[in-house]
């Protein structure tokens, strides 16, 4: 059976008070072309690896592992985006060289 999503998508955003400014909660969402909020975050179940879990919840702190698995998750892509560009830079430049050579 099929779980429907919690997440909802907001028309109208809380208003933003000066208080909210200086606490730091100003936080830039992305929206649809609709005009509506998109939710940050997605749910998804997967099963990960009991030691896995354990390593997340001992280095989270009071930040959560979730989150800290998340943030990993981020940098692994960012990681592959810049090997692949400095992947194709090299070879471009290697080709330039015999080119030239």
């Amino acid at each position: 059976m099929k779980k429907q999503s919690t997440a909802t998508i907001s028309d109208d955003a809380p208003a933003l008070s000066r208080a909210d400014i200086d606490a730091g909660k100003l936080v830039l969402r992305k929206r649809a072309p609709t005009g509506k909020l998109l939710p940050n975050k997605q749910r998804v179940n997967i099963f990960i690896d009991r030691a896995v879990i354990e390593h997340f919840k001992a280095k989270a702190g009071a930040r959560g592992y979730q989150t800290l698995i998340n943030e990993s998750l981020k940098q692994a892509m960012l990681g592959e985006s810049l090997t692949e560009t400095v992947r194709k830079t090299i070879s471009q430049e290697l080709r330039r060289a015999r080119k030239a050579g």
